[in-house]
């Protein structure tokens, strides 16, 4: 079971109600939690098997590490105030933590971190000083501090940004505190303030000047992510998929103690059997390559999925991979998940010409022009039409924010926009490639939500902690696609822990393919699925165009079908909730 706490929320002077407390410790003792912090604002509840680190005034829940990857043992006993706390914690330290401070002077106020991987969930409702934060909403609803309920007025929002990360979520009166940002509750008023930003490791003071320096912070933050969570796991289930990525995570395990198994998962038609590229890399590690090869029906549309999900996101094919993944762990007695996810975004494998047109407002003409000509070799295009494309990102500027997706939604339903993300809010003069890179990271925040097999083992994506992402924000976007390759530096920074064949490869596995036939032998079952469902009930669906795409002579795009099964997501989550919740 992975890290669990749940954090009852009270004002100055309205904890004093001991028989109440004493009945939610009675019950969160029954669900595996015991209180590890008692203040005047705030009583604080972990499961036995999730580390607590102390510090004055608070404690910090989960795993906290040093920049070197050892675990943190104290903070310096000078840290006087909950700023400074903070401050010193997003400096010299990472993890997959909350950090939790109380304070009754100069004015009572109570501060909760999320670290910026986001790596522990945290959700909250606080109303007037009361209220509750938790890394399961289940913990909450079973205490019965929450009663769950649907939040339909956010729905239509999450269909048409599904990549969206949000404060809000699907659940009323829910909000989601998001990674890196620290909500503080004074008397009856609940804030939320940004203290870390990826713009601040773009910014040109923190930049690298060479490839070599790049490089070199890359593989030693890489290398010390994955160590400490090796070390701290000591039984892994890597996910190896013989990508450039999980290969690059699997090198790194090769100098631990861990016992690593290296899992491939391989489909019936073409597109994602990798196990050629896999082997290598369990080669490289001595340990040989375990398969399983998924049948097209275990793609299902209709499943359960956990309590703690509190956004429509799991989909048919993440359910697949679960089941076979969770399969595997059981059977190899694995402590915990490991995969390459989010490499594509931290190393910088943009699709778009920005990095060339970042070269030539950073580094001019001359750095500019080679930049153009490794971008025509990455694309096998000309240099003209390479030229032509970096010039239409030097001349334009788009808004930062996430792309609304109303393909099958009901054109008349009114969809509101998001709130701005705080990552999304760049300085003036934000280079493009900045801009693009940084837009895809926050995507990124999306990816544990759609993993329920998290809820069973701790899910480690060290591509996406907080000393890799720094490191590689600090590399020029344009260092990134130098010689024609993309995530350039990155296979440098490997170059001799990787087989050859993967350190050159240029090709990507798919599944498309496969929940393509998913989906066609189950159209008609999920033509009822959503044209009998809750979401057609509350009027969100474009009936006509589905019904004319879900007919069963009906040739679709994969786009298409993949956005079909993206609303299959959200009704099956919709079934997932209690009755009274619909």
């Amino acid at each position: 079971m992975d890290d669990r706490y749940i954090v009852l929320v009270h004002p100055l002077g309205a904890g004093d109600d001991g028989a109440a407390l004493r009945r939610h410790a009675c019950a969160l003792s029954a669900m595996g939690l015991a209180p590890r912090l008692e203040t005047a604002l705030c009583d604080v509840f972990v499961s036995p098997e999730t580390p607590v680190l102390a510090i004055p005034g608070g404690i910090a829940i989960g795993h906290v590490f040093y920049r070197d990857g050892t675990p943190a043992t104290a903070t310096p006993p000078a840290l006087a105030s909950p700023e400074q706390v903070v401050n010193y914690l997003l400096a010299h330290c990472w993890g997959n933590y909350v950090l939790v401070q109380a304070r009754t002077t100069p004015v009572p106020r109570l501060e909760v971190l999320r670290d910026p991987s986001g790596g522990l969930p945290c959700i909250h409702a606080i109303t007037s000083g009361h209220g509750f934060i938790t890394s399961d909403i289940a913990l909450a609803t079973r205490l019965g501090v929450h009663r769950r309920g649907i939040d339909w007025d956010f729905m239509p929002q999450a269909l048409a940004y599904p990549q969206a990360k949000t404060t809000r979520t699907g659940l009323v009166g829910i909000r989601e505190l998001l990674p890196g940002c620290s909500l503080l509750v004074e008397g009856n008023a609940a804030t939320v303030r940004q203290d870390w930003s990826p713009w601040t490791f773009v910014a040109k003071e923190r930049r690298h000047r060479t490839p070599e320096e790049a490089a070199s912070e890359v593989r030693s933050s890489v290398f010390h992510a994955v160590s400490a969570w090796a070390e701290a796991d000591k039984s892994i289930l890597l996910e190896l998929s013989g990508g450039l990525d999980s290969s690059i995570v699997a090198s790194c395990l090769r100098r631990t103690s861990a016992q690593v198994t290296c899992y491939n998962l391989a489909t019936p038609v073409p597109g994602a059997d990798e196990r050629r590229y896999a082997s290598l890399m369990a080669d490289v590690l001595g340990v040989g390559l375990r398969s399983e090869t998924l049948r097209s029906e275990d793609a299902r549309f209709s499943f359960p999925i956990p309590e703690s999900a509190v956004n429509p996101r799991v989909a048919a094919l993440q359910y697949a991979v679960d089941c076979a993944m969770d399969r595997a762990a059981d059977a190899h007695g694995a402590a915990s998940f490991f995969s390459g996810g989010g490499g594509d975004t931290v190393f910088c494998y943009l699709r778009s010409a920005a990095p060339a047109a970042d070269a030539f407002w950073e580094r001019g003409i001359k750095r500019g022009v080679s930049a153009v000509h490794d971008l025509s070799t990455l694309h096998q295009c000309t240099f003209w039409k390479a030229s032509r494309l970096t010039l239409r990102k030097l001349l334009r500027r788009d808004t930062m924010s996430f792309k609304a997706d109303r393909t099958f939604l009901d054109p008349a339903r009114p969809v509101d926009p998001p709130p701005p993300h705080p990552w999304l809010n760049p300085p003036p003069n934000a280079l493009v490639g900045d801009r693009e890179r940084i837009i895809d990271l926050a995507g990124t925040q999306v990816f544990r939500e759609v993993i329920p097999r998290a809820g069973k083992r701790p899910m480690r994506l060290p591509l996406l902690s907080q000393p890799v992402v720094e490191a590689c924000l600090k590399v020029p976007a344009w260092m990134w696609i130098a010689g024609g390759r993309n995530r350039a530096i990155a296979r440098a920074a490997f170059a001799d822990a990787l087989p050859r064949d993967i350190l050159h490869r240029t090709s990507k596995g798919s599944f498309t393919n496969y929940v393509g036939i998913a989906f066609r032998h189950n159209r008609r079952q999920i033509r009822d699925f959503l044209l009998q469902g809750h979401l057609r009930e509350h009027g969100l669906l474009d009936i006509r165009t589905l019904e004319r795409c879900l007919a069963e002579d009906a040739a679709l795009l994969d786009a298409t079908f993949m956005r079909i099964l993206s609303l299959c997501a959200a009704e099956n989550w919709v079934r997932n909730q209690p009755r009274h919740s619909t």
